[in-house]
């Protein structure tokens, strides 16, 4: 075997070499892990606690770079009792957490084992990602909408309009509608009960 031949006998090794190496790295994929929205399944009235009780966990065991935020969507609702107001908060989707998180064995574990959580909504094995436009919409819907009022009238009551161009006339209640936050009353005017819809920032219980 001539020079010639060696070197190209070389070449081809070597060829062979990186060939072999490159067949026993690693495969590299892009399908890194995304950060996603899972809605979580909890004990009825433990939402809040299961929050508190997550965010412990997450730092306690270092898992920031893995789940991110944790939210119980709610709304606020005024209440008027005496005349007085007063505001509470009131879950959206009562049983349900919200968790922005990377899914993995460890992540998943973190979740799952956090006192209060009885499941990720999903199968068992997979728990199902929510779709970003929902998460988006149910957090919107938290933070701009109209505080609702709850006032504890009922058909028969006495009641002050205090607004509108019915202000300070005096009607007896007929109908309520609680989820509109509007009520249906008769009104004396000109000695003749009037039937007026008015909502329940326009009166005062008497």
């Amino acid at each position: 075997m001539d020079k010639k031949e060696e070197k190209n006998l070389e070449n081809l090794e070597e060829q062979e070499s990186v060939v072999q190496d490159k067949k026993e790295e690693p495969l590299k994929t892009d399908k890194a892990p995304k950060k996603r929205w899972y809605v979580v399944h909890t004990y009825s009235g433990h939402e809040n606690k299961v929050k508190v009780n997550l965010e412990k966990r997450i730092e306690y065991m270092n898992m920031s770079e893995k789940i991110f935020r944790v939210e119980v969507p709610q709304k606020t609702i005024t209440q008027v009792k005496g005349g007085k107001k007063s505001e509470k908060e009131e879950k959206i989707f009562p049983g349900y957490v919200l968790v922005e998180m990377i899914m993995d064995d460890d992540s998943w574990y973190v979740v799952r084992h956090t006192a209060g959580v009885t499941k990720f909504v999903g199968s068992s094995k997979k728990p199902i990602p929510a779709k970003d436009s929902e998460i988006k919409k149910i957090i919107h819907r938290g933070q701009t909408q109209t505080p609702k009022i709850e006032l504890d009238v009922k058909v028969g009551d006495k009641v002050r309009i205090v607004s509108g161009p019915f202000a300070e006339f005096i009607g007896d209640i007929t109908e309520v509608y609680p989820d509109k936050s509007k009520l249906r009353a008769n009104v004396s005017i000109f000695g003749r009960e009037t039937p007026v819809e008015l909502e329940y920032k326009q009166i005062q219980k008497v």
